[in-house]
């Protein structure tokens, strides 16, 4: 496995398993102020007019901090009480495999992405919008990349929660299995940009997506400032989490360098028709999302089946944008007086796995469009550049 990460990207052809993100086929405080979880707390656009300002408690967050810079082989402050761990062969081995396959990750495809995204989103930032990305499994790194004005950012797999990592008492084994699991999760995604179904059956069925999203926070220089247990209860509001609620995490975090803080909330609960008929709260929730901008990606095509149409009208209905590849929604789903369509890439047909959901009617889009512009990056299963497609639709 270490040799794989080293050599991040290298191998485009091998994609033949897909993404299960929603899949059900296969005592000192800071100044820093967020609003809490409360029993009517809901997600808004303006997330700091739900309920009362609080403080974050500054040496919880600083722990949190280190704990995700160390799973992401980063350096801590000496003066961490987590600094020892930094000393050990075992982590130094960690941090070493990490930087060079992070830094080739960077260089052939986030610097990439977050070039196209300050071309092509920046108005759309420039709102500071509500990110809504279903079927998304742990993938905080591409939602950020493309979109890190989002002020707030609602993530849906099947993927379990899990608990926040603990690095701080354990033995040299257990350290060693925590980081080695941390490396295993993230080589699907490094190498192809999405992660794929049976390696998160395995990789994160047991340590859930925390450890995955903490990684990715420390790696895009975010502070981690709360991690709180929360559900939605039968009246689809957040709530502490309790039994009966559909269980999900809030993370309060801060990026390098600014002063008001973000919002991530990730929920486990299976998006299909029949998911939505057990959980109906989570519909509701969905429609409480302001005017959200909604990402798909590498979405195992799911929203082409009519056992996926709920959750695919909720998003039409809701969404002020949509940014996809070919693996979201159909091409005819697209109200043309509705939504105004661009275009990105290049689309020839999706990859064997998927070949009876191929659109004739976008390939000649993309036949007949010279405008086209192309993308010099590769996203979703079609990994080689000059072979992804993106589509970014408007709210008219």
């Amino acid at each position: 496995m270490k040799n794989k990460l080293i050599t991040v990207l290298a191998i485009l052809g091998l994609v033949s398993l897909i993404q299960s993100c929603g899949n059900v086929e296969d005592k000192k405080t800071s100044t820093q102020t967020a609003s809490p979880v409360s029993e009517t707390s809901e997600i808004s656009s303006k997330p700091e007019s739900v309920a009362p300002q609080i403080q974050y408690d500054q040496t919880k967050a600083k722990r949190l901090t280190d704990t995700a810079k160390l799973l992401a082989g980063m350096k801590v402050d000496d003066s961490s009480e987590l600094a020892k761990i930094q000393t050990m062969d075992i982590w130094q081995n960690h941090r070493n495999t990490l930087e060079k396959s992070w830094s080739q990750l960077d260089k052939q495809q986030l610097s990439k992405v977050r070039e196209w995204s300050n071309q092509e989103l920046q108005a759309i930032n420039g709102h500071s919008p509500t990110i809504f990305y279903p079927f998304s499994g742990p993938d905080f790194l591409y939602a950020y990349s493309l979109f890190p004005q989002g002020k707030e950012y609602v993530m849906i797999g099947l993927e379990p929660v899990g608990t926040v990592p603990d690095i701080s008492d354990v033995n040299t084994g257990q350290l060693n299995q925590k980081l080695t699991e941390a490396r295993n999760s993230l080589y699907a995604l490094l190498q192809f940009s999405f992660f794929r179904t049976n390696d998160m059956k395995v990789d994160l069925a047991k340590q859930g997506v925390l450890p995955v999203i903490f990684l990715f926070m420390a790696r895009t220089n975010n502070q981690i400032l709360n991690v709180e247990f929360v559900g939605i209860d039968k009246q689809a509001n957040i709530q502490k989490m309790a039994d009966g609620m559909i269980p999900g995490v809030k993370i309060d975090f801060l990026p390098d360098g600014e002063t008001t803080p973000k919002t991530l909330y990730y929920f486990s609960t299976d998006l299909s028709n029949d998911g939505l008929k057990k959980n109906p709260q989570l519909t509701e929730f969905v429609k409480k999302i302001n005017t959200p901008v909604t990402y798909l990606k590498a979405a195992s095509y799911l929203m082409y089946y009519d056992s996926f149409s709920t959750i695919k009208n909720v998003i039409l209905a809701q969404s002020q944008h949509i940014l996809q590849d070919d693996s979201g929604m159909p091409l005819k789903s697209f109200d043309k007086q509705q939504w105004g369509l661009k275009f990105y890439g290049n689309y020839t047909q999706p990859i064997a796995l998927f070949k009876n959901r191929y659109q004739p009617d976008l390939r000649q889009i993309y036949q007949s469009d010279k405008s086209i512009k192309p993308l010099n990056f590769g996203i979703g299963y079609k990994f080689g550049v000059n072979e992804s497609n993106l589509m970014l639709a408007d709210r008219q």
